[in-house]
């Protein structure tokens, strides 16, 4: 390898048309290969590239195009399989913050967007090398480049001159320029899904005559769904598989092949994709363990698997997996293990576990719901949750979203599109808190509470079991979403009915006093009851029990009947049954069992049902919240705070105002740690620190105390002691008082612990603790809570990622379960939340803004009538060595 070779600048990326390629930096082994690439282009883009005819590359040319420097000149290639398809590079001019670009694409996969993700990955190479405009010349008939350019969201001049249009591209971030690369990674990565669950062909490799076989399984599931393309089985040693002709291999099969399932050993997986490859077949299912799941050399061969597939421009689902499926008329896909699969409904399903998948499967048909696509992920090596959520978000024939998720491959980019897809379609999930060995995934540094914080700022909906998950997806399905939490109950058994309203009591909603009819009461009364009660609540419980077991249409019917009209959300326990009784559905018509809108889902209890409607309420209140934008705030000076923190890592100048007065640096590094006050820090961002001065002696305490003006407090200057009860002493406005507070303080704490004494804020007010937590894949984190022991004790603590909106803001106040001691409840005064949430808003401005404060603690941040008074701050810096996973040019994580 070259010794400049810059490694990080390789990426597998996911192509405009869902195909994939492998972007990195040219090299001089490279030659080859670009005279190949050479070859194959068209006289008219060699034209529109040298304006002009060169019909071959010298070797002086070859020489000069893949021998860079990676700094002044850096050249970066796109490949497929073996081949170049695609090379962009800068050459450097004056001014030295300048590069000319120039792009080459193979005809053949011109269209592709390759051009477009070059120019990302070239744009973030560019700027590490202090490159910031480019310059390109484009022919006037190149109209395809000068559309790439002016797409690409860059501010662009163009100038006619010499019979060329020159354009300059400023290639600072803006929002446009982020909001187009965002759309294209939608666009790709919703297509690269959508080639998956909507196949024309389907072979099924390793598929024998085995019964039981995986291979025979996944054929046999294939053909009982009919599905709507040829299924090849694909086996070496038979001729035909449940009656269907077998092929040796898959370059034997006549026709083309969209998609392969393999089930054969591991050991022979990594030939196949190569042949697959060779066929190409766009997507690949490997239901086959023997990955990362067994240990060392199954992850190596996983790692493999992923390379090869993606080299080739295939996405693969697994390994490890149970499979894919569609319930689309059109396609009728069941490519997975499950001999259960759920008719056609509107939910999509992402599972990880491949052993759980058969059970959830079978889960969702008892309860009578429907699916509308299936993804078992298993391992999780290449297709995650994050690509299925960008199809499914597009996809008309879905309108909620399950995940069972065991790990989050990347976080970030999990919450932000889930923060946004949630507007429209809710996202409804099971995390569990372990990692399985098997799965490409990090391991969160943040607490299991912490995640829940992100999912909820998110309008992720989660659920702590499979149960509920069910249980809210059926509601969610069928049903409109409640306009507040104002639940009636209707029902005719008093003991449900009261076990109802406790319920919805206990989980935050507003009952009105439950109807009960009486045991006897039948259609009639409950269709009556049910109309009385929807005016004056936004959504209702039915309960209907019966004494004696017998038909119910005419109750169902009833229920059915004013839910439609009412247009609110209407559940049910309807005698004991569990998910879409049939005769709580809305069909098609005949012969269509599948439950549609306006579907009463049924639960065996009423706690069951208002649990789920309670998560539901929860989702409608947060999306009735506008998004939010992050505020503009005065007296923000990032660039004097990136200042202090690389002077604070390389042990130059001052930091920040020290407990003494005095500037100080680190009072520690550990590794490549180190710990600073944070007073100057947070200057930049317009939060003032309350000075503490250090007093050797309590004569010492009286002359600053003296000097900053009576009241005053005397405290431990040890920031751990803040913690503790009683190491405090307030209201001192004479010498005699602070002479005593610093003998007793010093009697407490033993001798040499150093005191401080700090002007006193305001009183009566709440101590909080504000905090960052920088965390490699969610990025900078803003925490939360109160002050007090007690709450410190009980971890009372939330989370919100940054930067904050004004609405995140307001919303990581009011989240704590202490938080009414804000609010003037219990006793306490009101404080100015207002200025409580502006600092908060400052904080996550300096989370997002400075990735190298890994830890950061307010502590404490006292909340007053008038304000707030922040009285200490100490920061930990960490140098950055590896960028967010969200961060930076398209790529495949």
């Amino acid at each position: 390898m070259h010794p400049q070779y810059p490694a990080h600048w390789e990426a597998d990326v996911v192509l405009s048309d869902g195909g994939t390629a492998h972007v990195r930096p040219i090299r001089p082994d490279d030659a080859d290969m670009l005279r190949s690439f050479y070859s194959r282009l068209s006289a008219e883009s060699i034209y529109f590239r040298y304006f002009g005819p060169r019909p071959r590359l010298t070797d002086k040319d070859v020489v000069w195009f893949t021998n860079v420097d990676y700094d002044n000149r850096v050249a970066l290639i796109a490949t497929i399989g073996t081949e170049m398809v695609a090379v962009v590079r800068y050459d450097r001019v004056q001014p030295r913050d300048h590069a000319e670009v120039a792009f080459l694409v193979e005809d053949a996969h011109q269209g592709r967007g390759v051009a477009a993700v070059l120019m990302e990955h070239l744009r973030a190479a560019a700027r590490e090398r202090g490159i910031k405009t480019f310059i390109a010349d484009v022919l006037p008939g190149n109209h395809r480049m000068m559309g790439l350019f002016r797409q690409a969201g860059y501010t662009a001049q163009s100038q006619f001159e010499d019979g060329v249009v020159r354009m300059t591209l400023d290639l600072s971030s803006t929002e446009t320029a982020l909001e187009v690369r965002l759309a294209r990674e939608h666009r790709a990565e919703a297509r690269s899904i959508a080639r998956l669950l909507t196949p024309e062909s389907v072979a099924v490799i390793g598929a024998s005559r085995e019964p039981g076989g995986i291979g025979q399984t996944v054929l046999r599931n294939l053909l009982a769904a009919d599905f709507t393309g040829p299924v090849y089985p694909v086996h070496r040693h038979v001729r035909a598989v449940a009656g269907v002709r077998a092929h040796r291999s898959v370059s034997a099969i006549d026709g083309e092949v969209d998609l392969a399932v393999l089930a054969v050993p591991a050991e022979g997986v990594l030939e196949l994709v190569e042949e697959c490859a060779e066929k190409g077949v766009k997507g690949l299912v490997v239901v086959s363990s023997g990955f990362g799941e067994t240990g060392p050399e199954g992850r190596a061969r996983q790692e493999e698997l992923v390379r090869i597939a993606r080299a080739y421009g295939i996405r693969v689902v697994g390994p490890n997996c149970l499979g894919i499926a569609n319930t689309d008329p059109a396609v009728r896909l069941n490519a997975t293990l499950a001999a259960t699969l759920p008719g056609r409904g509107r939910v999509g399903f992402f599972s990880q576990s491949g052993a759980l998948g058969t059970a959830l499967l079978q889960r969702v048909a008892q309860r009578g719901m429907g699916i509308s696509t299936f993804v078992s992920a298993g391992n999780r090596a290449d297709v995650s949750g994050n690509d299925l959520l960008q199809y499914w978000e597009e996809d008309p024939a879905t309108d909620v979203i399950l995940l069972y998720l065991e790990s989050i491959g990347n976080p970030r980019k999990f919450t932000r599109l889930a923060r946004r897809i949630s507007r429209s379609k809710p996202i409804v999930v099971v995390k569990s808190r372990g990692v399985p060995g098997g799965h490409r995934a990090p391991v969160l540094a943040l607490p299991d509470t912490a995640l829940s914080s992100l999912f909820a700022q998110a309008g992720v909906i989660r659920v702590d079991d499979l149960v509920q998950l069910f249980d809210v997806a059926q509601l969610l399905a069928h049903q409109p979403l409640p306009a507040g939490p104002r639940v009636g109950v209707v029902g005719n058994s008093d003991a449900l009915t009261l076990l109802a309203e406790e319920a919805c009591a206990g989980a935050g909603l507003q009952p009105s006093a439950p109807v009960n009819l009486g045991a006897r009461a039948g259609a009639a009364e409950f269709a009556e009851a049910l109309r009385s009660v929807l005016p004056e609540v936004d959504a209702a419980v039915a309960i209907y029990m019966p004494p004696i077991p017998g038909d119910c249409r005419e109750v169902a019917e009833a229920l059915l009947e004013v839910a439609r009209e009412s247009g609110k959300p209407v559940l049910a326990t309807f005698q004991g049954a569990l998910g879409m009784p049939a005769d709580l559905r809305v069909t098609d018509g005949p012969g269509d069992d599948s439950p549609q809108r306006g579907s009463i889902p049924s639960y065996p209890a009423p706690e069951e049902a208002v649990r789920a409607l309670a998560h539901v309420v929860r989702y409608a209140q947060w999306r009735r919240q506008p998004p939010g934008t992050v505020p503009s705030v005065e007296g923000i000076d990032t660039a004097a705070a990136r200042e202090i923190v690389a002077a604070a890592l390389a042990g130059e100048g001052t930091a920040g105002e020290g407990a003494d007065g005095e500037g100080a640096v680190g009072e520690g590094a550990v590794g490549e740690e180190r710990e600073i006050d944070a007073t100057a820090l947070l200057a930049c961002y317009g939060i003032q620190v309350w000075p503490a001065h250090v007093a050797a002696d309590a004569e010492e305490a009286v002359v600053a105390a003296e000097r900053i003006g009576w009241p005053v407090v005397v405290k431990s200057a040890d920031p751990e002691d803040a913690r503790r009860a009683g190491t405090v002493r307030i209201g001192l406005t004479e010498p005699a008082g602070v002479r005593q507070a610093y003998a007793d303080l010093a009697a407490l704490l033993g001798p040499g612990t150093p005191l401080a004494v700090q002007r006193m804020a305001p009183q009566p007010s709440v101590p909080t603790v504000v905090g960052v937590t920088q965390d490699r894949y969610f990025g900078g984190v803003v925490t939360f809570g109160l002050g007090e022991v007690t709450a410190r004790l009980l971890g009372d603590q939330a989370y919100r990622l940054a930067p904050l909106t004004a609405e995140d803001a307001a919303g990581l106040v009011r989240s704590v379960r202490a938080a009414p001691l804000l609010f003037g409840e219990y006793g306490y005064q009101a404080v100015a939340v207002e200025a409580l949430e502006d600092l908060l808003v400052r904080v996550g401005l300096l989370a997002d803004a400075l990735p190298e404060v890994a830890r950061m603690d307010l502590d404490q941040v006292l909340a007053g009538a008038s304000g707030v008074a922040v009285l200490g701050a100490r920061a930990v810096l960490r140098p950055v060595t590896a960028l967010r996973p969200d961060v930076g040019p398209r790529r495949l994580s």
